[in-house]
């Protein structure tokens, strides 16, 4: 690991520790995005991991920067998902952004000082993204007109520019969509009632609805034809970056529930002495060791062919690891698991949020799925025993 991988994950471990782990409750209650805990993430260069140095940005593979939301997992995992989107979207902005655009706003975005999200998602659609009815239409003078909504948008009315995608013509299916990014100052966009999410209440989301919003040509991050395979790609990094927040979180129910479980009094010892106990706890702890090789392993393949597949499998096992270590540890605690002081049930709350979002445990279970078709397809017959079935 190199030095500077060490410092950015220190600094990542200390913001969970002076910055999250503190204030995380208080967040809840306010019900409010803390901006100036952003503020201090982006100080740290936790705001433009991938992003060029030229840029801001600390320029960390995806590889290495993606270790950064295990740090932060560990304080709150939707606070460690909404920086994951806002870093995807900076690479975005260095990597494919006109030059115009990176001009104007990749500083801004590396350093935090603006925040930035990903809208694909539609109220009528959530994993069958092709289903989409939002759409641009460009103009005679080189602009383009947006029109539509989008659901379960992250920072919604916090950000201040998000990364939509959308159609730019009547003919069904992918193929001529684009990314384009809107800023929410535009005239036009406007955002509908939060929805209420306990547990991360702190983390606004909702609609956001675009009524013949005018953005420049500069605007464009994905041209038409690549729009999905873009967001695609952003899925992948997204679906990674949830497995390594869920490591984190699974690592704080199992210290949870080892420090309490080595001082409760119980059949002339304390909880941990009993066998019973052990085992449960020990299964977290090899859940704990699998999902954190594997997300590294989804990590580094990014951008390869590999890639999707391997993210998939991530996020398949990590999140459903984090739910059952999340439930384990309540039940370790009995109930004292229950009381909020602990809390066990923001992270459970929590896990089953990282189970759903970016692509269920069912979709990657799609995704694995056919490419076991076409791994079975390159294979030799075995020929099904003559009458074998028949009647």
């Amino acid at each position: 690991m190199s030095s500077k991988l060490e410092n950015i994950l220190a600094a990542a471990c200390s913001h969970t520790d002076e910055v999250i782990k503190p204030n995380v409750d208080a967040w809840n209650e306010a019900g409010v995005w803390p901006r100036d805990a952003s503020d201090k993430a982006g100080d740290l260069g936790l705001t433009g991991l991938y992003a060029p140095e030229e840029w801001g940005g600390q320029g960390f593979s995806l590889g290495d920067g993606i270790q950064v939301y295990e740090e932060l997992g560990k304080g709150d995992g939707a606070y460690a998902f909404t920086l994951s989107m806002h870093n995807i979207c900076t690479y975005a902005t260095c990597g494919f952004g006109t030059d115009a655009f990176k001009d104007k706003w990749a500083r801004d975005l590396t350093s935090g000082r603006k925040l930035a999200n990903f809208a694909l998602t539609e109220p009528q659609s959530g994993s069958d993204a092709a289903n989409m009815y939002s759409k641009a239409v460009i103009n005679d003078d080189g602009t383009w007109t947006i029109n539509g909504a989008k659901a379960w948008v992250s920072l919604a009315g916090e950000a201040d520019i998000y990364f939509t995608v959308v159609k730019t013509s009547d003919e069904p299916g992918h193929k001529d969509m684009a990314m384009i990014a809107i800023p929410a100052n535009a005239k036009g966009v406007s955002f509908g009632p939060r929805y209420d999410t306990p547990s991360y209440e702190f983390l606004p989301l909702g609609e956001m609805h675009l009524d013949n919003v005018v953005v420049s040509e500069d605007n464009i991050i994905m041209g038409v034809g690549t729009g999905l395979q873009g967001s695609l790609m952003a899925i992948d990094i997204a679906r990674v970056s949830i497995a390594a927040g869920c490591c984190g979180l699974i690592e704080s129910a199992l210290d949870t529930a080892l420090a309490y479980s080595k001082n409760r009094k119980m059949f002339k010892g304390v909880n941990l002495d009993l066998d019973g106990i052990q085992w449960m706890l020990g299964d977290v702890a090899t859940d704990l060791v699998t999902s954190r090789l594997l997300y590294k392993a989804a990590a580094n393949a990014l951008g390869t062919p590999e890639g999707p597949l391997l993210a998939a499998h991530a996020k398949r096992f990590v999140p459903d690891a984090a739910v059952n270590a999340a439930n384990t540890c309540t039940q370790v605690m009995g109930c004292m698991g229950l009381l909020q002081s602990y809390g066990m049930d923001r992270l459970s709350r929590l896990s089953q949020m990282l189970r759903i979002v970016d692509g269920t445990t069912e979709i990657s279970r799609v995704v694995i799925g056919r490419a076991l078709q076409k791994r079975a397809a390159s294979l030799p017959d075995i020929p099904v025993p003559k009458g074998f079935g028949e009647k």
